[in-house]
């Protein structure tokens, strides 16, 4: 089964030093060869954002490439909407793209690897799955 890679794990993956690998990043690791980490159109926006220089974001780009999108169809957004409507009914708050994450795995019934302490809290609402192997 693939598993939707959040934006925080990535930024883990991708800039911290072998030394302090966070388990997540073994996990990553592990995913990729396996061909099973999944990624989309908003997350992958998410992490070339803030690139520094023009090189490392080419760089960058390139190396994710080879991660081809999830392709998002309208009921995507329509879902994030209403899980986001449930969580403020909730008094949980969260990003447009948050809740796009959670519609996107929810709707392909794929687990979400993520350190995003807000995705611990909607998955106490919503009907998704963290992926915690590295728990």
């Amino acid at each position: 089964m693939n598993v939707l890679v959040d934006t925080s794990v990535w930024s883990l993956a991708l800039r911290r030093t072998k030394e302090n690998e966070h388990p997540a990043t073994l996990l990553l690791k592990t995913l990729v060869n396996d061909g099973r980490a999944a990624l989309f159109g908003p997350i992958r926006q998410e992490i070339l954002s803030g690139v520094k220089t023009q090189e490392q974001f080419d760089s960058l780009r390139n190396d994710l490439r080879a991660f081809p999108d999830i392709v998002l169809a309208t009921g995507d957004y329509e879902e994030a909407a209403r899980f986001f409507n449930l969580c403020r009914t909730k008094g949980i708050q969260g990003s447009n793209t948050d809740f796009l994450i959670c519609a996107t795995a929810s709707r392909r019934k794929m687990p979400i690897l993520t350190t995003d302490k807000d995705l611990y809290r909607f998955a106490k609402v919503l009907p998704i799955e963290i992926h915690t192997e590295f728990d």
